[in-house]
């Protein structure tokens, strides 16, 4: 056990510091940086946004002399920001993820690794720690912000919403990085890679709509496996254990689906 997490930790570490030293990967970070804060001015103090949106319901109500219900308005603003950043990742995780076995292959250190002492899955935990670490920090500037903002409140908002939504957002992370881990480890471009990571979590987004249009208890059942439903209840302070179980069971997929995919590599080679 003690062999396997220190094997674990050496590929979290080198996954890891691949990260920090890739110009793509500061590219990336750049562009999510820059759209989430246009996110975060927009949703709070943009022409449309929630701030002008509750002062022109409250002086409606003063011109009509009709008490308005109160809205907190921290809640809506971290719902809201959240909402539009779990369709971010659906650019911006294919991308993170298409190299993580893609690039090995194309370097040729994919035999190497495959046939190593290490387990398969080790290796592609550890792989996914490491991308899913360096995501982690791209949201934690966005996090600050956000809690500079609703930290005004009057009154204060609980810390659970927002920590559970941020908590959903990493787990929809970590199962869409999975998904597109096992999706690099079958091919050696980093391209098409991403181009069906981005089409499998479209897919997996929307099985919520296709769920509905089946209707009946078959669509119930399909309804369950839609990632965007179980991310909309979380970020909406609703602690769900299916959604848990679920974003588990595709993360627990992916890292399964890779391990057999070097497996088969391994057994090409033999």
């Amino acid at each position: 056990m003690g062999i396997v997490l220190s094997n674990i930790i050496a590929i979290y570490r080198r996954e890891l510091q691949s990260y920090f030293i890739s110009p793509l990967a500061y590219a990336i970070a750049s562009v999510f940086w820059f759209i989430g804060g246009l996110f975060f001015v927009m949703i709070l103090l943009g022409p449309d946004g929630i701030l002008s949106a509750v002062a022109q319901i409250d002086l409606q109500g003063q011109q009509l002399g009709v008490p308005i219900p109160p809205i907190d308005v921290p809640y809506e603003f971290v719902r809201a920001f959240l909402d539009r950043l779990g369709w971010l990742l659906l650019f911006i995780l294919p991308i993170l993820s298409m190299g993580l076995y893609a690039e090995e292959r194309k370097r040729g250190t994919l035999e190497l690794l495959a046939t190593s002492p290490v387990t398969n899955w080790a290796v592609a935990v550890g792989k996914l720690l490491g991308v899913l670490t360096f995501f982690t920090t791209l949201i934690i500037p966005l996090f600050v912000f956000q809690a500079i903002a609703i930290s005004a409140s009057n009154p204060p908002m609980s810390p659970t919403i927002p920590l559970l939504g941020h908590l959903g957002l990493i787990l929809l992370a970590a199962a869409i990085l999975s998904l597109g881990m096992f999706i690099s480890s079958l091919t050696d471009s980093t391209i098409l890679s991403a181009v069906l990571t981005f089409a499998l979590v479209l897919l997996l987004l929307f099985v919520d709509v296709i769920a509905k249009s089946i209707g009946g208890p078959v669509g119930e059942i399909v309804g369950h496996f839609s990632l965007l439903k179980h991310y909309n209840t979380l970020i909406q302070g609703i602690f769900d254990t299916s959604a848990l179980i679920l974003f588990t069971s595709y993360i627990f997929l992916g890292i399964f689906l890779t391990a057999q995919s070097i497996d088969a590599l391994r057994f090409q080679r033999r």
